[in-house]
């Protein structure tokens, strides 16, 4: 394919209007939506009402007047029609590190109310993003190490491994690495049949594959805010629990807005009947402001057609990268098969960290996860197909100068 083919298929892209929704700079092609989601025009005229007006003006009657109480419900709600969850069923808030515990302890704290002795493992994938891990290690200490992580090291070793033993089992959808992506139907069933359940991080899968958390079986999830769903740095996430388990699910903070009636002020706490027990302090409104431009983003899209895009971007890339791979010593990490992975590209390279620097300094922008991969977010949101010919010719460019060997693009920084 050649860029006047990559252009057409640009001008007659169906999901072309939402670029437009989106403040990219000039000179740039941005390939790290998986890691921090472009800015939405609309945000910075949304803060400034939000600053000058509601706060400026209004004070503290902002949260009537304004709503400003009801944040984590109504970007929630939004979230969950994104998801194929019910509005009541997701409530944005915290971060993914922080739902995670809710849902982890309150899950554990039901196995001990059961009485189910035999359930003593958090099954995990080796691979998993370190800090849901670190939140693991943790819960498991909390509980006295009455439970312990199992780890395993393949999709078949997931599987024989799901058994009466399983306390619950801790996935990412999207490897944040690799890009593969699990099959959740599948794996909900399976738990499911082993009496337990799969606790979701959807953090590289919100907003960039479709899901449907009650088609599909989902109990308990959590999710970013800042990635595919454009939020800003450090957006709220959010959380997911099924309504079946509304009644009985243990609050593990029992924060003041995860109350039933937080301006009662009682001296009991009593959850909410619905996912707000999973709040817990009052919310951020300038950060749920923005999140809820970022949400926004995605009015009128249909997200099968983002699905679609994200292939076809990613074959394209893939394309492109086969000379580079066979010249210059790139590997594909990330699966072959795009039904086997979410929207972003790794590749291996012995100098796969200066070569990002390189590239970012002639104005493409991915990111670098050690040890050697260069990762690629392909948001369709607003990634273009000439941005990935584009993009794969400045690298080839770099490697026959060998561009990376400059002193500068070998210095670390502190943020990969």
């Amino acid at each position: 394919m050649n860029r006047a083919e990559c252009l057409a298929l640009d001008l007659n892209d169906p999901l072309a209007f939402a670029r437009a929704r989106f403040r990219l700079p000039a000179n740039t092609i941005y390939l790290d939506g998986n890691s921090l989601g472009a800015m939405p025009k609309a945000a910075p005229a949304v803060l400034q009402a939000v600053v000058a007006q509601q706060w400026g003006n209004d004070l503290i009657r902002s949260w009537n007047t304004h709503g400003w109480v009801g944040l984590p419900q109504r970007v929630g709600g939004k979230i969950a029609a994104l998801l194929g969850a019910q509005e009541n069923e997701i409530v944005a808030a915290d971060s993914t590190s922080a739902n995670l515990f809710k849902l982890l302890c309150g899950w554990i704290q039901l196995i001990q109310l059961s009485g189910e002795t035999a359930r003593r493992f958090i099954v995990c994938e080796r691979s998993n993003f370190p800090t849901d891990v670190y939140i693991a290690e943790g819960v498991a200490a909390l509980f006295g190490n009455r439970f312990e992580l199992k780890f395993v090291e393949s999709i078949p070793a997931l599987g024989a491994s799901i058994d009466a033993t399983t306390a619950i089992v801790m996935l990412t959808q999207v490897d944040y690495r690799s890009g593969l992506l699990h099959d959740m139907v599948a794996l909900n069933a399976q738990a499911q049949a082993a009496g337990t359940i799969v606790l979701w991080d959807l953090a590289h899968s919100a907003g960039a594959v479709p899901i449907s958390l009650n088609a599909d079986g989902a109990k308990l999830a959590v999710g970013c805010g800042y990635k595919y769903l454009n939020g800003g740095p450090g957006a709220p996430a959010f959380a997911y629990i099924a309504q079946e388990l509304h009644a009985q699910f243990p609050v593990a903070i029992q924060g003041w807005f995860a109350h039933g009636k937080p301006f009662a002020f009682a001296d009991q706490f009593v959850p909410a009947t619905d996912a707000k027990r999973l709040l817990c302090g009052t919310p951020p409104v300038l950060s749920m402001a923005a999140l809820d431009c970022g949400v926004d983003t995605f009015a009128g899209v249909d997200i099968k057609m983002v699905r679609a895009k994200s292939i076809a971007l990613s074959n394209l890339f893939l394309q492109r990268m086969e000379p580079l791979c066979r010249a210059h010593n790139f590997t594909l990490f990330s699966p072959l098969d795009p039904a086997s992975r979410g929207s972003h590209l790794s590749y291996a390279h012995e100098h796969g960290y200066a070569i990002m620097q390189a590239l970012i300094a002639r104005g493409v922008i991915g990111d670098f996860r050690e040890p050697n991969l260069l990762r690629f977010g392909l948001t369709p949101l607003y990634t273009g197909f000439s941005d990935i010919f584009d993009a794969i010719g400045i690298l080839e460019s770099i490697m026959i100068n060998r561009e990376y060997a400059a002193p500068q693009f070998n210095a670390r920084a502190v943020v990969p």
